[in-house]
C-alpha cells in the first residue's frame, strides 16, 4: 500500500514488516534453536530474536522517528511516543520449538496499522485501523466474522489473576460452554485473527490489562475493524489507547480479553466469565 507521495503508508509498513518477521520465522523452522530463558516457564528461541532484528529494519527503515517496543528488544524510543509500534515477533514459541506451526508475527501502531502473519499459509490478516482484510496469493479479501462454527478458542496458559472467581480454563467444565460450543486451544494469538476472519466464534484469556501489550495489540486492532466485540471479561469495553498511556478515556484498566464474532455469541460468553455485557 502506498501513499501519494509513493512511499508505503502504515498499513504497507505493518504488512511489510510481518512479511519479513515471518520469512525468517518460516525460514529457520525445524532447526535445533537454543533458548534463552526468561523465567517462570518462559523463553525465546534465535528465531525470535533474528525475526524481531527483521521486523524492526523495515519499521526504521520506513519510519526511522517512530519508537518501537519490541518482545525480545524491549522500549526503543520514548514510551509515551505518540508514534509507537509493538512487535511481537514469534506468538506461539513454545509451538514453534517443539515443530508445531500454530504461530503468528504481530506488529502494530499503536492507534492505527497492524498486521499478523501466518509464516506457514502465507496469509497476512491486516488492518488500516477502519476495515480488516486478508491477503493471500496476491488477493485481499475482506474479513467477515461470524459464529457459525461454534469453535471457541480458549488461551489455558498462566498466570490466572482472575482466580478463583475466573479462570479460562473453568469454561472448559461450564454446563453451558458445553451445551453451545465446542473448545479449541491454538496457544497463540493467531486465533485472534481467525476469530476476524470467521474461523472461530471467539477467543477468551485471562490476563491483566492486554491492549497494549505485544502479544494482543495488533490481534485486538484486527478483530475491532472486523466489527467483531472485544471486550475485557468483566465486559468492560476495549478501546484505543490514549497517547499517555490509557486503555481508554476513563483510564480503566482492563482484566483479560473475550472477543467474539457477535453479540450474542458474546453475551453467552460473558454470563460464563461473570460479566455483564454493555452492549
Amino acid at each position: 500500500m502506498i501513499d501519494s507521495s509513493g512511499n508505503p503508508d502504515d498499513t504497507g509498513v505493518a504488512i511489510a514488516a510481518a512479511r519479513a518477521g515471518a520469512d525468517v520465522v518460516r525460514s529457520m523452522y525445524g532447526r535445533r534453536l537454543g533458548r534463552i530463558d526468561k523465567g517462570a516457564g518462559d523463553f525465546a528461541t534465535a528465531a525470535d530474536v533474528a525475526a524481531e532484528k527483521a521486523i524492526l529494519g523495515v519499521i526504521r527503515a520506513a519510519r526511522p522517528d517512530d519508537a518501537v517496543l519490541g518482545e525480545e528488544g524491549g522500549q526503543q524510543g520514548a514510551s509515551d511516543a505518540v508514534r509507537q509500534w509493538w512487535v511481537d515477533p514469534l506468538c506461539g514459541t513454545l509451538n514453534y520449538a517443539v515443530g508445531n506451526m500454530l504461530v503468528a508475527v504481530n506488529v502494530a501502531l499503536r492507534d492505527g496499522a497492524a498486521a499478523v502473519a501466518d509464516p506457514f499459509s502465507g496469509e497476512v490478516f491486516f488492518t488500516d485501523g477502519e476495515s480488516a482484510w486478508v491477503r493471500h496469493d496476491g488477493a485481499d479479501t475482506r474479513l467477515a466474522p461470524t459464529s457459525a462454527t461454534h469453535l471457541v478458542d480458549v488461551n489455558l496458559d498462566p498466570p490466572f489473576p482472575s482466580a478463583p472467581a475466573f479462570r479460562a480454563v473453568d469454561l472448559l467444565a461450564h454446563p453451558g460452554f458445553v451445551e453451545r460450543f465446542r473448545p479449541r486451544v491454538v496457544s497463540t494469538t493467531l486465533a485472534l485473527a481467525w476469530v476476524a476472519a470467521g474461523r472461530r466464534a471467539a477467543y477468551v484469556t485471562d490476563g491483566g490489562d492486554l491492549l497494549g501489550s505485544v502479544h494482543f495489540a495488533a490481534g485486538i486492532a484486527l478483530c475491532r475493524a472486523a466489527g467483531c466485540l472485544v471486550t475485557g471479561i468483566d465486559g468492560t469495553p476495549i478501546g484505543p489507547a490514549n497517547p499517555d498511556g490509557q486503555a481508554n478515556p476513563a483510564g480503566q484498566a482492563h482484566r483479560g480479553l473475550v472477543v467474539a464474532a457477535d453479540a450474542e455469541t458474546h453475551g453467552l460468553l460473558l454470563s460464563m466469565t461473570g460479566g455483564r455485557s454493555r452492549r
